[in-house]
């Protein structure tokens, strides 16, 4: 059994790899049409966009894996059906669940395969790319707003041995460019209390990261607003017979101004997360997805898109186990039933319509609601049904 088991894995992955190289040679020949009208801008030159395209390559091995193992993994067995070579293996008391077992072993080198490159390559090589056209072509990272990036964090009241006291109210966080470095330009900062009365109006011309969760603004405007006769909290009883009107803003003893040369800002925004905040989804590692999750929920922002990507980027490296067992059914099928151009044609379209629905569920999960878990579960789960009706059928014909 250990040799048929290496027999199997040889001849699945020099498939796969075979089937994943032309993959990545035609997705990387239109990444480069796409980039050549932007070859001659600033100091963007043919170079420059080869090297782009050869950084983005590690994310479309990411993608395309699961595909690429179906129809590898279609072209073995049907090389074994046309030499009747799985015949003999039958015959040799070779069970359905011995072949999917052998199978299961292969798949697992293609998972953990698929994992390095979404997990450990892909989150550092594509920005990398970015970072890399827009140094050549002299620009800078900006949102796709006119306003600029925008973002909003929690402010902390002050604790104990330097820890983080309750959450006392609100920041919103502009910035209208952001360097490939990581730093901002033109950035504004806008702070609310607990009840979203403003407390201060600052803007710097810059401000760099220095590390524990700490900005270091330069050429600093804050304005303050500390009126004393403000609004009660809300649902605080009012004095009977008394009417309370707030002058909040219109004091001028209120509202205090000063300029600074520098200011250390605490926030729970850092680098990593405008980086992340900006960039596609289906880029970002399982971590970055769960950490970007977390800070939209704690600041009571829509996560669904990047929960359901987190757990599309746990489950579809697991789909390839279910797409090499929809795989197997095609060794039970003879030459008559179709030669093996005919076989890999059909394993093309179930990989196209595996990639559909999974696209499909992701945005109808998004539209309504749905669990993520649910929405990045669903299609596995629909093929897997699909191959085990498909081996009970071969099975029983």
């Amino acid at each position: 059994m250990k040799v048929l088991q290496r027999y199997f894995a040889v001849n699945i992955t020099q498939a796969v790899v075979f089937v994943l190289i032309a993959f990545l040679g035609l997705i990387s020949f239109m990444d480069l049409t796409r980039e050549l009208p932007q070859v001659g801008k600033g100091d963007y030159s043919f170079q420059h966009a080869l090297l782009y395209v050869a950084l983005m390559v590690p994310g479309h091995v990411y993608e395309v894996m699961p595909v690429a193992a179906l129809i590898g993994t279609i072209y073995a067995m049907s090389q074994f059906a046309q030499t009747s070579e799985f015949t003999i293996m039958r015959a040799s008391s070779m069970t359905t669940r011995m072949a999917g077992w052998m199978l299961a072993k292969v798949g697992v080198l293609f998972v953990v395969v698929t994992f390095i490159f979404g997990e450990l390559i892909t989150p550092r090589t594509a920005p990398l790319a970015e970072k890399v056209r827009m140094s050549a072509r002299g620009s800078t990272l900006a949102s796709e707003f006119r306003s600029g990036m925008w973002t909003k964090d929690n402010l902390h009241a002050a604790g104990t041995n330097g820890a983080r006291g309750p959450i006392n109210g609100s920041r919103f966080f502009n910035a209208r460019t952001i360097r490939p470095d990581g730093s901002l330009l033109d950035v504004r900062l806008y702070e609310f209390d607990n009840t979203m009365r403003m407390r201060a109006l600052i803007t710097a011309k810059s401000a760099t990261f220095s590390g524990n969760g700490t900005w270091r603004l330069q050429d600093v405007s804050e304005t303050l607003f500390t009126n004393s006769r403000t609004l009660p909290e809300p649902g605080a009883p009012v004095p009977q017979g008394q009417t309370i009107q707030s002058t909040y803003g219109q004091e001028t003893s209120a509202v205090a101004t000063r300029k600074l040369a520098s200011l250390d800002l605490v926030s729970e925004i850092t680098p990593k997360i405008l980086q992340v905040s900006r960039r596609d989804p289906e880029r970002m590692s399982a971590n970055e997805l769960a950490v970007y999750s977390r800070h939209l929920a704690e600041n009571r922002q829509e996560s669904e898109r990047f929960q359901i990507a987190f757990w599309k980027k746990i489950i579809d490296p697991l789909a390839i186990f279910v797409l090499m067992a929809l795989a197997l059914p095609f060794a039970y099928l003879h030459t008559r039933s179709g030669g093996v151009s005919l076989k890999i044609f059909i394993g093309i379209m179930i990989g196209i319509g595996f990639l559909l629905l999974n696209a499909l569920f992701s945005h109808v999960g998004l539209l309504s609601t749905w669990p993520a878990f649910l929405t990045a579960v669903a299609p596995s789960l629909l093929f897997l049904l699909l191959a085990i009706g498909a081996l009970r059928w071969v099975e029983r014909h």
